[in-house]
């Protein structure tokens, strides 16, 4: 079977790739497995030493690495850029405090003569989306090849190209044979690959369908697993709000990665008092982006990744229009080469209709008209995702209260867009998975946490 990668600007194929054997992919696993009984008794420095150099790396080839990324899956180029950047930022992070986050522990209380140990478990199995082609990758690769464990990489298929750039990079920068490997395969081959028993864990970034299928085949297993799954991201806007500061920042966030990403904002619930100047200000700065071909300068907004991807979004948008959604700009692909969709708004969104019920995946923001704060809380809560939220208040301590005790998301912001960072954790509740990446929750997801005791 063959693996396509196609520009998503003009619907050319890119290249092929030939899809591993049943066999070849077995064989990766043994290697990640004879290279961990090595890896894991090396050095924090070394392994440090690795991941700078793959930081230096991919900012001293920064264009070409961009370049790639936007080629296979239309991500605008300055973002591509940000994106390689913040991959080395990652790389950076784990270099310098691995070591720290994963040093020996003396719980208060605990007998006088024991301790905590972190310990690396072994290959650790990471599928991951084209959606953050590079991000997604290093970070869930950093700290698990810090921690001493061994990463096979199954990519999504339409970024073949970026996969193995990313092996490259990390080739280059000293790391032995076999501690990362990219592995072209098909969806078809992750069961195999969970279900190896050379690969001790699972960390899966995509949809609820495959975080449902993941965990299942991991529990059955008994395989660790962690899952970053979709979200429908509720920016509340509160009668106080600075309305440029928040339909600025919305506009930004909806828009970013052009719609297609699980954080950015999805849902615009607005309070009675201030809608209408919001919806004025919100729609003319989502008209005012500029979508085009991707790699030109001043592009905000390139195509979606897929065609399949395009025609589901504006079947979603129909149907809610149907529904009784009114529309306030866009609705439409555009024509021509290419998988582009105008940036839209629709309001007077209601539940029972896709844009309220429904993960929107594309540069579509969707307006939920509430009565007051409590409405708007209840509404922000009243969706089976929970990855990220934010609140735009003039009132700070009523902002941070929202968001620490009210919003139910893994990541809540106050007058700010929802984004990771490699010092925090990152990761949802409900239908937007769980476990944690980044930080020290992140570093700490696939060790051994290590009871010693001794006389």
């Amino acid at each position: 079977m063959a693996l396509v990668s196609i520009n998503p600007a003009t619907g050319k194929l890119i290249r092929r790739y030939r899809e591993l054997s049943v066999r070849n992919q077995a064989a990766a696993a043994e290697r990640a497995h004879k290279a961990f009984l090595d890896w894991r008794r090396v050095s924090f420095a070394r392994r440090a030493r690795v991941l700078r150099a793959a930081a230096a790396i991919l900012r001293r080839n920064l264009n070409a690495h961009a370049k790639l990324m936007t080629s296979e899956m239309g991500k605008p180029l300055a973002q591509a850029r940000a994106e390689v950047e913040k991959s080395a930022l990652g790389c950076d992070y784990y270099a310098k405090h691995a070591s720290a986050l994963l040093a020996e522990e003396h719980p208060t209380g605990s007998p006088r003569n024991s301790f905590v140990t972190f310990q690396p478990i072994g290959v650790v199995l990471a599928v991951m989306p084209w959606n953050f082609p590079y991000w997604q990758v290093f970070r869930a690769a950093a700290p698990a090849i810090m921690a001493g464990n061994t990463v096979l990489l199954k990519h999504a298929s339409s970024v073949c190209g970026c996969a193995l750039a990313i092996e490259s990079v990390f080739s280059k920068a000293g790391l032995p044979a076999g501690v990362f490997q990219t592995l072209l395969v098909s969806s078809g081959r992750v069961p195999a690959l969970i279900t190896n028993p050379r690969v001790q864990a699972v960390t899966l970034t995509g949809s609820g369908a495959a975080g449902r299928q993941t965990a299942a085949l991991a529990g059955g297993a008994l395989k660790k697993c962690v899952l970053e799954l979709g979200g429908s991201d509720p920016y509340v806007i509160l009668a106080d709000a600075d309305l440029d500061l928040a339909a600025e920042v919305c506009a930004s966030t909806r828009l970013i990665n052009s719609g297609q990403s699980c954080i950015a904002a999805k849902r615009f619930i607005v309070v009675d008092k201030v809608r209408a100047e919001f919806e004025r200000r919100f729609t003319a700065r989502m008209a005012a982006r500029k979508v085009g071909p991707p790699m030109k300068s001043g592009c905000d907004v390139g195509p979606l990744a897929r065609a399949d991807l395009r025609e589901e979004l504006h079947i979603q948008v129909r149907k809610s229009l149907r529904g009784g959604a009114r529309l306030l700009l866009g609705g439409h692909p555009l024509p021509g080469p290419g998988w582009f969709y105008e940036p839209t708004v629709l309001t007077d969104v209601r539940p029972g209709i896709p844009a309220y019920d429904e993960e929107l995946f594309g540069p579509v923001a969707a307006i939920i008209p509430v009565r007051d704060k409590a409405e708007a809380i209840a509404v922000a809560n009243d969706s089976p995702f929970g990855l990220g939220a934010a609140v735009f208040t003039r009132n700070r301590r009523r902002g941070r209260e929202i968001a620490a005790k009210e919003l139910e998301a893994g990541v809540a912001c106050v007058n700010t867009f929802v984004r990771s960072d490699p010092s925090l954790p990152f990761g949802g509740v409900k239908q937007s998975g769980f476990g944690r990446e980044l930080g020290s929750f992140g570093i700490r997801e696939f060790v051994n946490i290590k009871t010693v005791l001794m006389a």
